[in-house]
């Protein structure tokens, strides 16, 4: 893909910012911005979307935005172009995460454009799924993704899905009862105008009929009658995304692994849910791993086959691209 013009490249860039954008984010906060030059990309954290409650070291946000990378990342080489990426190039840059240079041309492999297929189609699924079993070798292909990326994607063995359920709904009984909690779940949620960016009640999901499921409750702060009540699946597929390390540079691999893993799934036709309560409570995130395994747990995703999911909305390029 060869780009003639300024204004012709700007266009491209944009476009590949316009992918980015489409990565999960707590909260779908979106916390990240851009700045743009010639075949250059700058990636930045919004220090200003952090949720203070749940994410008081940013941790997730770095995560956020590691997702977002990856997306860039993707879409570049997905037009046939080698991406240069260097991370926290310039320290007196607050906020600066990454620099994306845009390189030679290079042919994508398959994979590339399945995964960069895919990216429209990635959005969270909070409803019940199917009782179907995901074939190993599709789970083999989740596993690779989080290697691709330097993390690891644990399975959870019947045993180990009953200790992560409980220690999810440990977690979230805590986090209800931590002040500030709902104050900012109602930031995110209860929009009476229509909002470019938190988690609208379309993309909620129904209560769960036998309250066992770990997927936080957006519909925390509505009435009751006007959700429905389904039954979840009663052994959902539980997995957990790990890292070598735990300091923003191993952040911003994990969401970078994430993003593989969940573009992955998609492609594959699988649904899938972050859940990110039992990460967010120091205590029960060490129960993940385990204090002396050397790893440390970034995400618990829950997969399986379900019906499609409702996207959630998106920022437009002017709010997230400076000039």
């Amino acid at each position: 893909m060869i780009v003639e013009s300024s204004g012709q490249q700007r266009v491209v860039l944009e476009d590949w910012v316009r992918a980015a954008t489409l990565a999960p984010s707590l909260h779908n906060s979106q916390p990240w911005r851009f700045r743009i030059s010639d075949g250059v990309v700058d990636v930045f954290a919004d220090p200003g979307r952090r949720l203070d409650v749940l994410d008081p070291g940013g941790r997730e946000l770095m995560v956020s935005v590691g997702a977002a990378l990856f997306n860039l990342r993707l879409r570049i080489r997905a037009d046939g172009l080698r991406p240069s990426v260097a991370c926290f190039p310039d320290g007196e840059r607050p906020g600066l995460v990454a620099r994306v240079t845009v390189g030679e041309p290079a042919a994508a492999s398959d994979e590339t454009l399945r995964l960069a297929a895919a990216i429209e189609h990635r959005h969270t699924n909070r409803q019940p799924f199917a009782r179907a079993v995901i074939p190993a070798g599709v789970l083999d292909a989740l596993r690779a993704a989080a290697v691709a990326e330097d993390a690891t994607l644990t399975v959870a063995s019947p045993s180990g899905r009953t200790a992560i359920i409980a220690l999810s709904q440990a977690a979230d009984r805590r986090l209800r009862a931590t002040g500030g909690y709902r104050a900012e779940l109602a930031r995110w949620t209860t929009h009476r105008l229509p909002h470019r960016d938190g988690v609208p009640h379309t993309a909620a999901g129904p209560w769960d009929a036998l309250e066992t499921m770990p997927i936080r409750d957006f519909g925390l702060l509505r009435p009751a009658p006007a959700r429905p009540s389904e039954a979840f699946e009663p052994y959902p597929v539980i997995m957990v995304l790990a890292t070598a390390g735990d300091d923003p540079a191993a952040w911003l691999s994990a969401g970078q692994a994430l993003q593989r893993v969940l573009l992955t799934a998609t492609w594959h036709n699988l649904a899938t849910t972050p859940i990110s309560q039992p990460v967010e409570i120091p205590a029960i995130r060490e129960q993940l791993t385990g204090p002396c395994s050397g790893v440390w747990a970034q995400m618990v995703l829950r997969a399986g086959y379900g019906r499609p999911a409702v996207a959630t909305p998106r920022r437009p390029l002017g709010d997230v691209i400076d000039v």
